[in-house]
């Protein structure tokens, strides 16, 4: 863990598709935040999808030229890369390694790479050590709740399970209550959500419920994909609950 003498921390953003595509103001939160806490970050172009959504649907040959792009952009030099999802961290850091298993080049480059990479909240508590700096520059405008739901590859490939919630307690006026099987899917899952629809809408249904009960105002995650689809049940039903990425609570309460 690097203590805040030994600033600046070098490390590039990996944005992430849906990020790049549908939530923006998710990276610009995270790059803020980041630099307000001492990192040197770059963003560096040459960068596209994972491979994540081709992996998981069981076409490794489709995923593997996205895979060989991303070790080509992220390979060499010794920057962290920080990744504003659970998912697609562990798409690098953990599976990358199960895609390569037969080709001992590339499985050595990720071997290689999957030490450097850290989701946004493991990030900023694990390496960054700014857990303390990120309370002393937080204001408190106003008493909210903020409950958390927790994705299922942060806690389960990544094993992140305090992290966010280390940062969200940290945060004067911000009162966290825990839902109800907050570590339970949301019912997204990629495309598990269009190929079993039936059974991600009864899932989403339940989270909803759980949101509901806790009386927040806000609920958090540390993917866009999950509060997509959270949010969508959550308008639909007319519950009047922000899904709000952690990087943007940080960005908001720090700003």
């Amino acid at each position: 863990m690097a203590s805040p003498s030994d600033s600046p921390v070098r490390a590039s953003l990996f944005a992430t598709c849906i990020i790049d595509q549908l939530y923006p103001e998710v990276g610009e939160s995270a790059v803020r935040v980041l630099r307000r806490l001492g990192a040197e970050l770059d963003f560096p172009e040459a960068q596209t999808c994972c491979g994540q959504p081709a992996f998981n649907s069981g076409f490794w040959s489709e995923a593997k030229p996205l895979a060989r792009r991303f070790l080509e952009t992220f390979s060499g030099g010794n920057r962290y890369i920080v990744i504003p999802s659970g998912s697609c961290a562990s798409m690098v850091r953990v599976f990358y390694q199960e895609l390569f298993h037969d080709e001992l080049a590339l499985l050595g480059k990720a071997q290689a790479l999957a030490p450097r990479v850290y989701e946004f909240s493991e990030f900023v508590v694990d390496v960054l050590g700014a857990t303390e700096r990120v309370a002393q520059a937080a204001k408190a405008p106003g008493r909210s709740k903020a409950t958390y739901h927790e994705a299922c590859h942060l806690r389960r490939e990544l094993g992140a399970k305090t992290q966010a919630r280390k940062l969200l307690k940290a945060l004067p006026g911000v009162e966290l209550v825990e839902m109800e099987q907050s570590e339970v899917c949301c019912g997204f899952g990629g495309t598990f959500a269009v190929k079993y629809a039936d059974i991600s809408g009864a899932m989403l249904q339940d989270k909803v419920k759980y949101i509901k009960a806790t009386g927040a105002d806000t609920v958090v995650a540390c993917d866009s994909s999950c509060l997509m689809h959270i949010g969508g049940g959550l308008d639909k039903q007319g519950v009047n609950v922000r899904p709000l990425h952690l990087a943007q609570v940080l960005d908001q309460a720090m700003g």
